[in-house]
């Protein structure tokens, strides 16, 4: 081969190297996807242009939806529906000077005495002894159990509208002979048979039927916020003619226990075997007697 022509063939190779230098990644061009042949004899890969990824759109986040309902309201708590109950009952202010006692005194040096009358069985005296008080202006208190008012209601209005009046017990029994709650409820009945009545509770004084009573039983009415009320004479007038009383000697027997504070026991009755009102009959004969020793006449309330 000529020079000329080797020299030809190296300016032709350079040319071809700058080519393909040229055709780097740097230059932007895209090498042809054809292989060319190693010089160690491998085949070369043919580099792959790389897919544009598109850009990654950032959307909101939805909100997790929540699997829980949606909370209800609590039903609200019912008001409990409140009972009406009665008032617990007043405290009993009984003082110390009455419990354990029944009296047969008030205590007083004043000459005053207490004129009382007990209805138990029969109505027989009552207009005569209300005529008597009524006209000579006396007080006086009344014991009346339930048995009374009950058989005698009129009677037993009569003498509430006058006079005050206490309880006697429902059925008049001995109360010493019964047990503690038969007792009680012969006081609570025969307080309510009284109001059942007459409109109006017994004032807070009782007395025993027969006078029959013992510490127990003075406890038991005392617990019931009851003062027990005796007596300082007893007139005997219940007795009548057949039991060798007199009217006479009614009168008697009240003025020779003549005391300040004094408590006369009488009853409304009559004796049930001669049918005589003694007490009635003698009434206007004591008070005159009291009153010319100097007495005045008050009721139980006044008195205590």
């Amino acid at each position: 081969m000529s020079h000329r022509v080797r020299t030809w063939f190296a300016i032709a190779a350079v040319v071809a190297s700058v080519a393909a230098c040229g055709s780097g990644t740097d230059g932007g061009t895209t090498p042809s996807p054809s292989a060319t042949a190693s010089p160690t004899g491998t085949s070369a890969t043919t580099p792959t242009t790389p897919t544009p990824v598109p850009p990654t759109t950032t959307r909101p986040t939805s909100p997790t939806p929540t699997t829980r309902p949606p909370s209800t309201p609590a039903a609200p708590t019912p008001t409990p529906t409140r009972t009406s109950t009665p008032p617990a009952p007043t405290a009993c202010q009984l003082t110390a000077e009455y419990r354990g006692q029944d009296l047969t005194l008030v205590p007083t040096t004043s000459k005053v005495a207490v004129l009382t009358f007990d209805g138990g069985a029969s109505s027989t005296g009552v207009a005569s002894i209300l005529a008597t008080l009524a006209a000579k202006r006396a007080a006086a208190t009344f014991f009346l159990t339930g048995d009374f008012v009950r058989d005698h209601p009129a009677s037993a209005r009569s003498i509430s509208a006058a006079h005050p009046v206490g309880d006697h017990s429902d059925t008049h029994p001995d109360l010493t002979t019964l047990p503690s709650t038969r007792v009680v409820d012969e006081v609570r009945d025969g307080a309510a048979a009284v109001r059942a009545v007459t409109g109006r509770a017994p004032g807070p004084w009782f007395r025993f039927p027969y006078g029959a009573r013992d510490a127990r039983t003075i406890g038991l009415v005392n617990d019931e916020c009851y003062v027990a009320v005796r007596w300082t004479v007893d007139s005997l007038g219940w007795k009548g003619t057949s039991g060798g009383m007199t009217v006479a000697s009614v009168r008697d027997r009240v003025l020779a226990a003549a005391r300040p504070g004094m408590i006369v026991l009488m009853h409304v009755g009559a004796n049930p075997d001669d049918g005589t009102t003694l007490d009635a009959a003698a009434l206007p004969a004591i008070i005159d007697g009291l009153r010319a020793r100097g007495y005045r006449f008050v009721t139980l309330q006044q008195a205590l």
